[in-house]
C-alpha cells in the first residue's frame, strides 16, 4: 500500500533533489573515468549522462508545478507543457546517448487526423515504451493524454504531482479500475487521448502463460485458445475496454504494435543493449467510432481480433537479435 500524498511528497520529492544534485556533483569526475574505464562501447557513461539529465530535467519539473501551485493554478492545462518538455527532454537524450531509434508507420491520419476523441490501445513491453507514446501524442500530434497506470508510479515525484493534478487513473489490484476507466473516459475532448494498456502489465512469457491458465480457469475457453495463438503478446483484459468504448462512444480508436524493446525486461537486460543498435518500429492503425462494433459480445471479438492483427504484424517484423 501507497503512503498517503503528504507523505510521498514530503520524503520523494526532497530525496530527488538530493540525488540529483550528487550526480551533478560526482559528473564531472565520474564521466571521464566512466568514459576511459568503460568498456564495450561505454555503457556507463552513456548511462550517466542519461541519468543526470532525467534527475535535472524531473526536479525542474517538480519546480514548475510548485510554481503552478503557488499561482494557485493546480490544475492549469500548463501541466501538459510541462510533461510536454520533460518527456522531449528524455527522448533527445535518449536519441544523442542510448541510440533511440524510432521509426512509426501507419495511418496518415492516425493522430491528427480530425478533432475527434482518441482510446489508445497499446502492448505494453519494455522499459519506457509509454514514454515513447506519451511523447508522440504530445509532441507529434497534439494530444492531451489520459493515461492509465499503476498506482506505484506515483512513487516518482514528478508523475504523482503532475498526473494527479491532470485527468489520469492510477489502478491497483483489487481497486475499482473498471468505474475508474469509464469517468476517466467520459467527458473525453476532441484533442483528448486516452491511453490505456490492454494486457494489464508488461509482457513476459511468464506473465503470457499465467493469463492464458486464468481464463481457463475463468472458462473463457475461446479466449483462451485465441490467446494461446498469440505468442507475442499477452490476452486484453476486455473490461476496462469495454468501459472505455460505453463511456466515449464518439471516440476513434488506435491501436499500437511494437518491436524493438522487447528483450529490455530486466536491469541487466538494459546494461547489455545500450546502445541500441535497433530501430524501435511501431504500427498504429486507426478504426473510426462509427466500425466499432455495438454489442459487448462483439467488441470482446473485435478487441481480440485486433489483437491478433498486432501479433502477426509482430511476429513479420521481428527485429533480429542483436549480436
Amino acid at each position: 500500500m501507497l503512503p498517503p500524498p503528504f507523505v510521498r511528497r514530503l520524503l520523494l520529492t526532497p530525496l530527488l533533489f538530493a540525488l540529483t544534485l550528487l550526480i551533478i556533483v560526482v559528473f564531472p569526475v565520474a564521466y571521464p573515468v566512466a568514459f576511459v574505464l568503460g568498456r564495450d562501447r561505454g555503457r556507463a557513461a552513456r548511462l550517466l549522462w542519461f541519468a543526470l539529465t532525467w534527475g535535472t530535467r524531473e526536479s525542474v519539473a517538480v519546480l514548475e508545478c510548485g510554481w503552478l501551485w503557488c499561482r494557485r493554478r493546480a490544475h492549469d492545462d500548463r501541466h501538459y507543457d510541462i510533461i510536454r518538455r520533460y518527456v522531449a527532454a528524455l527522448y533527445a537524450v535518449a536519441e544523442r546517448r542510448l541510440g533511440l531509434r524510432v521509426r512509426i508507420e501507419g495511418d496518415a491520419e492516425t493522430g491528427t487526423g480530425g478533432d475527434r476523441p482518441l482510446i489508445v490501445l497499446s502492448r505494453h513491453a519494455g522499459p519506457g515504451d509509454a514514454l515513447l507514446l506519451v511523447h508522440h501524442l504530445l509532441t507529434d500530434y497534439r494530444r492531451r493524454p489520459r493515461v492509465v497506470m499503476k498506482s506505484q508510479l506515483q512513487l516518482d515525484p514528478c508523475v504523482d504531482i503532475a498526473a494527479n493534478r491532470m485527468p489520469n487513473v492510477f489502478v491497483s489490484p483489487g481497486g475499482r479500475a473498471i468505474d475508474d476507466i469509464s469517468c476517466l473516459a467520459t467527458g473525453l475532448g476532441p484533442r483528448d487521448a486516452l491511453m490505456i494498456f490492454p494486457e494489464g502489465g508488461n509482457f513476459t512469457p511468464e506473465r503470457r502463460q499465467r493469463a492464458i491458465r486464468r481464463l481457463t480457469r475463468l472458462r473463457r475457453a475461446d479466449e483462451a485458445e485465441r490467446a494461446s495463438r498469440m505468442p507475442n503478446l499477452m490476452p486484453p483484459r476486455p473490461g476496462g475496454v469495454l468501459a472505455a468504448l460505453e463511456a466515449a462512444p464518439s471516440a476513434d480508436v488506435v491501436f499500437v504494435a511494437h518491436i524493438g524493446l522487447d528483450d529490455m525486461t530486466t536491469a541487466g537486460d538494459i546494461w547489455r543493449r545500450v546502445p541500441l543498435t535497433g530501430v524501435v518500429h511501431a504500427h498504429w492503425w486507426r478504426i473510426p467510432a462509427e466500425d466499432v462494433p455495438g454489442d459487448r459480445d462483439a467488441r470482446t471479438d473485435w478487441l481480440y481480433t485486433q489483437w491478433e492483427r498486432a501479433d502477426a504484424w509482430i511476429t513479420a517484423n521481428r527485429a533480429p537479435e542483436p549480436k
